[in-house]
């Protein structure tokens, strides 16, 4: 595999222009300096924050322009936060001129040290939850290893200074990998694809190749084979001499991973994947064993695997790996009624793996849909409604859309959006509840309608639930 990466770069003395003070723009600007580069940072924003930024970069010794977005004279290429539309401005001036445009996650591929292994995943949903599984099995392999991406340390850190990890787990979104050129995992994954983001993409098409650039020349294609989006984009946009391996919640094939029984089974990187097979682990190692969640472990197995993991070291991994907060979370069991906290499930894709880990749900759905579509999820759940408590903005197209699909099943309607609206939530569902149900948070929408985030969404809920335990 070619590596374009670290001493092959020559950022000393080059005029860089850095799009955006987010997450990103802070750690770009400062490993930029830290290669000689000449840096120009610039955001629209003026407000407190962001002026007390600018203040520290300048410091380090870059020029900061606020209030403006106007491509610096001179410029030789163009690092943007990830979220910044090519249509931007500055973004659609730097093309016009010739000038090159890459992202974060492109900057740290070409300054990592030569020997870094990635590991890449991205998709819909599940991002996190596998990146984070991954992270645990090759530390239980005794590698120096850290998930990085959107899961809390900036890639552009993980690839810098004498003590940088030897393997990365690396969460990608579509923006990032837009931003991407010369990016090769060494293997890579797109665990599914569902309408996301459509808005900045332009369309669910532009948004899946997006996606597809993952699989690049000569990194190991990992497909879910139940995901007809997965395994197009590896044939595609993957490189054909690249093995291909799939995992699946079936009996494996030849060349998969896939589950026999309570096992999760390997009969791709074994000696013979046509006559032999090696036990990963069984379905209690996995937390918790939704199936979607299971097909995360698998996918978080195959990448681990393809760098020759013990399969000991993938068992040991998934007993250690503690779930993220706000996804599928146990709360309580009151009175024989179990209440899970899914809030991170902001999209239908997400709360249709959600509600079909369970087989007699109060649902509780409901917030921004973003344009998103409901009918073919409420259809695929009605089956397991024992009613539905529904709050926030579009509150009215899940009502409209179970009228249609699940007319026998009881709704409320919470109409509140104060802080308080909640504890009435959490008393309805609990109204409908008996016992061996599940209250099940699961919005299939985003909370910004109600809530800072899908995180206080979360903890709203878990409130109100553990209030009524007192």
């Amino acid at each position: 595999m070619s590596d374009t990466s670290g001493s092959k770069t020559g950022f000393g003395n080059r005029a860089v222009c850095v799009a955006g003070l987010g997450v990103s723009g802070g750690p770009v600007a400062r490993a930029l300096l830290a290669q000689g580069a000449r840096v120009t940072i610039l955001d629209a924003r003026t407000d407190e924050a962001t002026r007390a930024r600018a203040a520290e970069l300048r410091e380090a010794g870059a020029e900061v322009v606020l209030g403006g977005d106007s491509l610096p004279e001179g410029t030789e290429l163009v690092v943007t936060s990830p979220g910044w539309r090519p249509d931007a401005p500055l973004l659609a001036a730097a093309g016009a001129a010739g000038v090159e445009v890459i992202g974060d996650v492109e900057l740290a591929w070409r300054l990592k040290p030569r020997d870094q292994v990635w590991l890449a995943i991205t998709g819909t949903n599940g991002k996190t939850t596998t990146v984070r599984m991954l992270e645990a099995m090759l530390r239980a392999d005794g590698r120096r290893a850290l998930a990085v991406g959107n899961v809390g340390t900036p890639v552009i850190e993980a690839v810098q200074g004498e003590d940088a990890p030897d393997v990365l787990a690396v969460e990608l979104s579509s923006f990032q990998l837009h931003w991407s050129s010369s990016l090769r995992p060494h293997a890579a994954v797109v665990l599914n694809i569902a309408p996301d983001h459509i808005d900045w993409h332009g369309g669910l098409e532009s948004y899946a190749l997006a996606k597809g650039r993952i699989y690049a020349p000569g990194t190991i294609r990992v497909v879910n084979s139940a995901d007809s989006w997965s395994r197009r984009l590896a044939g595609e946009c993957g490189d054909p001499a690249a093995p291909l391996v799939g995992f699946t919640l079936e009996t494996p094939r030849a060349g998969e991973l896939g589950v026999v029984e309570d096992l999760l089974v390997d009969r791709a990187f074994v000696a013979d994947p046509r006559t032999s097979a090696e036990e990963l682990a069984t379905l209690a190692d996995v937390t918790p064993a939704a199936p979607h969640n299971v097909a995360n472990a698998l996918a978080a197995a195959a990448l681990a695997r393809s760098i020759g993991v013990d399969p000991k070291s993938v068992r040991a991994g998934l007993a250690a790996f503690t779930p993220e907060p706000h996804r599928i979370a146990h709360v309580a069991t009151i009175a024989g009624v179990d209440y899970v906290n899914d809030s991170k499930a902001t999209n239908p894709h997400a709360a249709a793996a959600s509600l079909a880990a369970y087989e007699s749900v109060v649902w509780v759905a409901g917030g921004l849909l973003k344009g998103a579509e409901v009918d073919e999820l409420v259809a695929s759940a009605a089956g397991r409604l024992r009613g539905v408590v529904l709050l926030g903005a579009d509150r009215a197209r899940l009502r409209e859309a179970l009228q249609r699909h699940a007319p026998q099943v009881p709704v409320v309607d919470v109409a509140r959006t104060d802080e308080g609206a909640m504890t009435e939530v959490v008393a309805a569902a609990t109204g409908l509840a008996q016992e061996g149900d599940t209250v099940l948070l699961a919005p299939s929408a985003a909370s910004m309608d109600m809530f800072t985030d899908y995180k206080a969404r979360g903890e709203a809920f878990t409130e109100a639930v553990r209030a009524l335990e007192s």
